[in-house]
């Protein structure tokens, strides 16, 4: 049996040292992968493998050749042909460039580019392409990769016009590269000749003569044109300004009603967002952007251009439209008129905060000195990305892990840790009989809750943390914490708000309303459903609630301020508040959104004012909204429960994620070991981990994010996009245990060695009952063996000697080269680059200039996880009807 071990292992030592200049593909793709765009400084001996001719699907991979730009605002160029004649569609685009050295890269299509040997310098009189250059892509300030939905594609060869790519990258401060690195950004086109039966295109609405004057501290740049094509449906929007910009929207007007499409501060990475879900553009309808500006600060007049002291406002609308009818690029760059403007949503005017850290300190904000440089930071890229759809909220089946004893769950809260805080009414229900129709308490009788109604719990286990909260409510509503982590509380029953020390215990801190005493004036509440404070003024925000249906402010002292009732975009079609219900307080806005339970929906208020700013109404909600809760993360999301309505509109009940400024639904939840009875509140860690409390059911649900168990890179739409990909996705899935395997294991405590195979804990359990007769056979058998693995690895160093480089060559020869030097005219077409030369006596090259330091050393993205990439989801065309 020894002998036999010991030929097996000789055998496959020798075969492996024979076999080290022959790899499988699948390890030449991954050490390419590697490898490839290490450094800048190899960026030229980057190869390509072959395209095969007959190969459905493809990547194309389009870089600068290791440029040094030598000027700031630098333009440079190159053109890449299509790789097909016949007709081809891009479906995915995965960038390839750091802000810290681009400032924006564009991508063109056109027949006749302005060289098609090397790259160039297209920022003044020498262009990008000599007939019309069309957009297909658009990058900026570290923007995540974009994936077209599923049987979407733009068009490219065949008819289309469009024979080769030119790709643009505009260099900002030539500081960047005062190390004399040489730059291959650029961007991957993920291509199948698969025709697709959508084909995209990008809509520019531009405006060409806005002046800001300076100091003024609000200035419109307004464009509208008429829709004059067939029916087209928007999926993703990208907004660009430089510095002064602070918003900028974009809407359909058909018949005097504005539907937002994409609403976005222009500071932010201007990457292509998800539009507002449903919009579709048709013949005769207006589409409108407006662009914020402010000329604070400002000693001189800026007007729109292309240089470091100039303004752009663009909007880009990239959409789909039935093949048979396909328009692919279209612009807009005709002035709205006032008339028309006067009706735009207040939300257009109201900008969108940037913190800090996601705020970029570029060369176009100011020239930075050497004692500045070390502040010239990137932000963390989880704040710039946007929710990727891959990703599902799924309730954790074995949370809590010890039984809580709840009664009707009314309020959810976390405090500074992150703790889970539950409100509920013990022993007591809220039915029919709890009030008269004076919404006066019938049932005090009862005397108050003697159970704890308060509970702090740990969101791991769900175990109980604190207890508080005997006998002083009667009918728990809402809970709230502020900074302090002191409870803000409502009692339906009491018509009161309290304010609560952190421990829970002791007196009151505050109390407003009169116990048992319904009323609509500034000292009253009737029945109040929850509070929300801001955590920097510490004002308060009641919503009150069942009978009033308004919102009330008080100061942190308890002082009345001001109070609101429902908003609208149009007065004359004003639907007040149907039950106030639940609050969210958007602490990175300074906004309030309100979760308006019977009207279904959800309204956001400027909080100092009460300035409506947006509603969001889906018919998914059914016909009730219950609760609502914000997360900063991903530019901003909002989650929300449903209820069963009264009045026969009624969705399954369910917890939806919203993308807060294009006001997508991301993703919708419910669990899977239970129903959702009345989910009441919900809440949303820091972690994205959600809460659910059913009042019905007298529980609480947990849900944490997770991957779907489709691979969105492997198939989209039927089209097999990598199938090198899908192989090594099948490899990893063979050699490891599933997530939600170990998962479940960690969270019951189990170690992660522990959840292997049973497989392997049989062959352990077997090893170690082993005899020592056994132990002593064995290391007798191993002491030739070991003689042989020595032999074995000399043989093999010998070969490694010999053959050493046949590795490195195979790589290399297995590599064809795709852009040497391709240089590519100026053209008839739209060129951002140089539109600006010629308009208004304009001349000076470039965007806004970029301060930066260091080199454009990322990693390769092709490998890019789903947490970096946009994913939006596009259903068929709808059948044509009258709006």
């Amino acid at each position: 049996m020894g002998a036999l071990i010991c030929s097996v292992v000789l055998l496959s030592l020798i075969y492996q040292s024979h076999s080290l200049g022959f790899k499988s593909p699948l390890s030449i793709f991954k050490r390419y992968q590697e490898s490839v765009w290490s450094s800048p400084d190899e960026c030229t001996r980057t190869r390509q493998p072959p395209i095969p001719p007959n190969a459905q699907n493809f990547s194309l991979d389009i870089r600068m050749p290791g440029i040094t730009p030598t000027a700031s605002d630098s333009y440079m160029c190159m053109a890449v042909r299509v790789p097909r004649e016949r007709d081809s569609y891009i479906v995915d685009f995965l960038p390839h460039a750091s802000m810290e050295t681009a400032h924006h890269m564009l991508l063109y299509g056109c027949r006749s580019p302005y060289s098609t040997d090397g790259y160039w310098d297209c920022g003044g009189v020498q262009g990008t392409c000599e007939d019309t250059a069309n957009i297909i892509y658009a990058w900026a300030k570290n923007a995540p990769p974009t994936k077209l939905p599923r049987d979407v594609g733009f068009k490219v060869g065949g008819d289309s016009g469009i024979t080769y790519f030119v790709l643009q990258i505009h260099y900002g401060d030539v500081r960047a590269f005062r190390d004399d690195h040489r730059d291959c950004s650029g961007v991957t086109l993920r291509m199948t000749s698969k025709p697709q039966p959508l084909i995209a295109g990008i809509y520019l609405l531009m405006s060409v003569d806005t002046v800001i004057p300076p100091g003024k501290k609000v200035t419109n740049a307004d464009i509208a044109c008429t829709y004059r094509s067939y029916p087209m449906y928007p999926f993703s929007f990208r907004t660009h300004t430089h510095r002064l910009g602070k918003v900028v929207s974009g809407y359909r007007v058909r018949d005097g009603k504005w539907t937002l499409i994409g609403r976005q501060s222009p500071q932010l990475p201007q990457a292509f967002y998800p539009a507002n879900n449903g919009v579709d553009i048709r013949y005769g309808d207006k589409l409108a952007a407006r662009c914020v500006f402010t000329g604070e600060g400002k000693t001189t007049t800026t007007r729109i251009g292309g240089t470091s002291e100039d303004e752009m406002c663009n909007f880009y609308i990239m959409y789909y439209m039935d093949a048979k009818q396909a328009v692919p690029y279209m612009r807009c760059m005709e002035n709205g008129k006032n008339e028309m403007f006067r009706n735009i949503p207040k939300e257009a005017n109201i900008p969108i905060p940037v913190s800090p850290g996601m705020l970029m300190m570029h060369g176009h904000m100011h020239q930075a000195g050497p004692e500045e440089e070390s502040v010239l930071l990137q932000p963390k890229r989880e704040e710039e990305e946007v929710l990727d759809q891959d990703f599902h909220w799924e309730e954790v089946a074995d949370w809590p892990e010890v039984q809580l004893q709840l009664g009707q769950v009314s309020g959810l809260a976390l405090d500074s840790d992150d703790n889970l805080i539950i409100f509920h009414r013990g022993d007591h229900r809220w039915d029919v009989n709890s009030f008269n129709n004076q919404r006066i308490y019938q049932q005090q009788d009862l005397g108050p809750i003697q159970q704890s109604t308060i509970l702090v719990v740990d969101p791991a286990k769900g175990r109980v943390l604190k207890a508080s909260g005997r006998n002083v409510f009667y009918l728990p509503h809402g809970i709230t914490t502020d900074k302090n982590n002191d409870y803000w509380v409502t009692d339906v029953a009491l018509h009161q708000v309290f304010k609560l020390g952190s421990d829970g215990n002791g007196d009151p801190l505050m109390v407003l309303g009169k116990a048992f005493r319904p009323g609509s004036d500034n000292y009253h509440f009737c029945q109040p459903t929850d509070a929300a404070v801001d955590p920097v003024t510490g004002n308060v925000y009641v919503s009150d609630g069942y009978c009033n249906s308004r919102i009330v402010t008080f100061s942190p002292d308890g002082k009345f301020l001001r109070q609101w009732g429902a908003g609208s975009s149009d007065r004359r079609k004003l639907v007040p508040f149907n039950i106030p219900h639940s609050l969210a307080f958007v602490p990175d806005r300074q906004e309030l959104c309100v979760a308006d339970r019977e009207n279904g929906r959800i309204q956001c208020f400027v909080a100092e004012s009460g300035e409506f700013v947006k509603e969001i109404k889906k018919n998914e909600f059914g016909g009730e909204v219950f609760a609502v809760s914000y997360a900063a993360e991903r530019g901003g999301l909002i989650y929300a429960v449903n209820g069963e309505s009264l009045y026969g509109r009624s969705a399954p009940l369910r917890g939806f994620v919203m993308n807060y400024s294009t006001q997508e639904i991301l993703d919708t939840f419910s669990p899977d070991t239970q129903e959702f009875k009345m989910p009441h509140d919900i809440v949303v860690a820091k972690d994205g981990t959600v809460f659910v409390g059913d009042a019905t059911a007298d529980t609480v649900i947990k849900f944490v994010s997770s991957e779907k168990a489709e691979h969105r890179s492997v198939k989209k739409g039927g089209i097999e996009v990598h199938e090198i990909e899908e192989m090594e996705t099948f490899v990893h899935a063979q050699l490891k245990p599933s997530h939600k395997a170990q998962a479940q294991g960690l969270a019951k405590g189990i170690p992660q060695e522990q959840t292997q195979q049973p497989e392997e804990k049989k062959t352990i359990v077997k090893q170690s009952t082993q005899g020592a007769s056994v132990a002593v056979i064995t290391t007798l058998l191993l002491i030739p063996l070991v003689v042989v693995i020595a032999i074995a690895l000399f043989i093999r160093w010998r070969k490694t000697r010999i053959y050493g480089d046949t590795e490195t060559k195979l790589e290399s020869s297995s590599s064809v080269g795709i852009l040497g030097k391709l240089r590519g005219k100026t053209g008839g077409g739209l060129n951002l680059g140089n539109f600006f030369a010629s308009h208004k006596g304009y001349s000076r090259k470039g965007f806004d200039r970029l301060s930066t330091e260091g080199s454009d050393q990322e990693k390769d993205d092709e490998e890019a996880t789903d947490s970096e990439t946009e994913e939006y989801s596009a259903p068929p065309p709808p059948v044509s009807s009258s709006s």
